[in-house]
C-alpha cells in the first residue's frame, strides 16, 4: 500500500474557487503597478492621470491613504503661488504625491512649476518614480546632503502617532526647510498640543481643515499650517 503521504492533495471547489480568485486578483494587481510605473515614467504634461490604485495600503506601515478629494486639496495649496526656483518635499504622504504629479502633468505651459519635487517615503515600491528618496524617520537627517535647507514648500504626514515619531518627524522638516517653508502637517487630533510646539518657530497652527482617508479612519485626523487659504482658517482655540 502506497504511504499516505504521497497522495494527492485535493481540494474542494470551494477551496479552488477562492484560490483562483486571489490569483486573479494577485495578476490584475500585477498589472495595474507595471502600468502605473510605465506611466511614472513618463515625464510629459497630458499623460495618463497616476492612480493610488496599485498600491494597497500596508498597515503594518501604518499606511491610510488619502481620498482623492483631500489629497488633491493638500496638493493644491501646497502649490498655490509656487515659483520656479522653489523645491517642494512630501514626506510620508504618497498620495498627495500623487496628486501633485497629476496637477503638474495637467498643467499648461504657463503654470508656474516647481524647480523640484522630492518624495520623502519609506516604501520602496514607491522607487518607481524619479523624486523617490528613502526616508526612515528613525534617521531622521540621513538624507541626500541636497536636501539640507533647500526645500521651501513642505508637507508632512507622520506615520505614527507617537511622540518618538512625531518629534523625529519635526526635526526632519527643519533640517530641509529653506528659511520659513509653506507648511502643512497632517496628523491625529491627539497630538495636537505637541504637534504646535514642534512646529512653534516655524508659525504652524491647527486648522479648520480635517483631511479625509480612502478608507475611513479610527483617529479624528488635523491639519496644521503656517498659512490660512481658501481651504481653511486657523481654529479658534487652537493651541
Amino acid at each position: 500500500m502506497a504511504d499516505s503521504d504521497d497522495e494527492p492533495i485535493t481540494l474542494s471547489s470551494h477551496a479552488l474557487a477562492a484560490l483562483q480568485e486571489f490569483y486573479g486578483e494577485r495578476d490584475a494587481h500585477a498589472d495595474k503597478f507595471e502600468k502605473l510605473k510605465a506611466a511614472a515614467e513618463d515625464q510629459h504634461a497630458g499623460a495618463q492621470p497616476l492612480s493610488m490604485d496599485a498600491f494597497t495600503e500596508d498597515w503594518n506601515e501604518s499606511q491610510f491613504w488619502y481620498s482623492d478629494e483631500t489629497a488633491t486639496l493638500l496638493a493644491r495649496q501646497l502649490l498655490d503661488g509656487v515659483r520656479e526656483d522653489e523645491v517642494v518635499a512630501v514626506v510620508s504622504a504618497p498620495s498627495v504625491f500623487v496628486a501633485l504629479k497629476n496637477l503638474l502633468n495637467a498643467a499648461d505651459a504657463n503654470t508656474l512649476k516647481p524647480k523640484k519635487v522630492y518624495l520623502l517615503e519609506h516604501d520602496q515600491r514607491f522607487s518607481v518614480f524619479p523624486e523617490f528618496v528613502f526616508y526612515d524617520f528613525q534617521q531622521p537627517i540621513k538624507l541626500p546632503a541636497e536636501l539640507k535647507g533647500s526645500v521651501d514648500r513642505i508637507i508632512c504626514d507622520p506615520p505614527f502617532l507617537s511622540e518618538d515619531c512625531q518629534t523625529k518627524a519635526a526635526l526632519t522638516v527643519r533640517w530641509m526647510s529653506r528659511s520659513t517653508p509653506r507648511l502643512i502637517v497632517c496628523t491625529g487630533e491627539r497630538m495636537e498640543t505637541l504637534v504646535t510646539k514642534l512646529y512653534r518657530s516655524l508659525g504652524a497652527q491647527t486648522t479648520t481643515y480635517e483631511p479625509v482617508h480612502a478608507r475611513g479612519l479610527s483617529n479624528e485626523f488635523y491639519c496644521y499650517a503656517n498659512f490660512e487659504c481658501d481651504a481653511w482658517k486657523f481654529r479658534e482655540g487652537g493651541k
